[in-house]
């Protein structure tokens, strides 16, 4: 029989649809521009190198300023878990479900990326996981708006991505999972995904209240800018 563990922490599981069905839901809600039908089908015949469909959409979308998120994030807030599913095989959470390895082990987590990792935070790693069959990545970051968070955007993105395309399921945490944590789980959306910052955020808050502080946001809204400009410059290359 196969052993399991009593866990002290409950989490949330949440179903999930393909990506792309998850999109069309996001963008139905307000603030995105969403193409109609005909533009989406038209749409869904335009690959880039990738194989990732070229977005129509894009043409009109600027990215938020850090206040215009910040009212975003702060409105209907409600209590959260330690830790919830955002995306399909991606969880957000905190040190305690970090920290709860017969929970880690029923949930079925491959991979951790501890986006507060270091003896001043969540002092994990690989050994505190040594007996359990897990990947770990550590990120030494600081909860706070003048750290650099960004250098480890697509280290982490990678990561999470290889995890997935081996039917992984990732635990990214920090010691609240509200800000450091999110903010990965953000960029990973946003380089991988190729979903906007407004788009990852919704997908996330719809299953976890997350707020990245304002030092994290702005460096996200530089990665959304260069991610956006890049895919608009390859619909305009393909429109010409």
């Amino acid at each position: 029989m196969e052993k399991r563990f009593v866990s002290r922490v409950d989490y949330n599981y949440m179903p999930f649809k393909k990506r792309n069905s998850l999109r069309r839901h996001i963008c139905e809600l307000p603030v995105v521009n969403v193409p109609d039908q005909g533009e989406q089908s038209e749409q869904s015949e335009k690959l880039d190198e990738k194989g990732h469909p070229l977005r129509n959409d894009l043409c009109a979308y600027e990215t938020p300023s850090v206040a215009e998120l910040q009212s975003f994030l702060l409105a209907d807030r409600r209590p959260t878990g330690h830790v919830n599913q955002v995306w399909p095989d991606v969880y957000i959470g905190n040190e305690v479900a970090a920290r709860d390895k017969p929970m880690l082990y029923n949930m079925g987590i491959t991979h951790i990326v501890n986006g507060a990792s270091g003896p001043p935070h969540v002092n994990t790693g690989p050994r505190f996981y040594r007996d359990m069959n897990i990947d770990y990545y550590g990120v030494e970051a600081d909860d706070s708006s003048d750290f650099t968070i960004s250098v480890f955007f697509y280290g982490v993105a990678r990561f999470i991505r290889a995890a997935l395309s081996k039917k992984g399921r990732v635990f990214v945490h920090c010691l609240m999972g509200v800000s450091r944590s999110a903010t990965l789980v953000l960029a990973f959306l946003m380089i991988c995904e190729e979903l906007t910052l407004m788009e990852a955020i919704k997908a996330t808050r719809q299953h976890r209240d997350i707020c990245p502080n304002p030092g994290f946001l702005n460096q996200l809204r530089h990665l959304d800018m260069t991610l956006v400009r890049e895919r608009k410059r390859k619909l305009e290359a393909y429109q010409s």
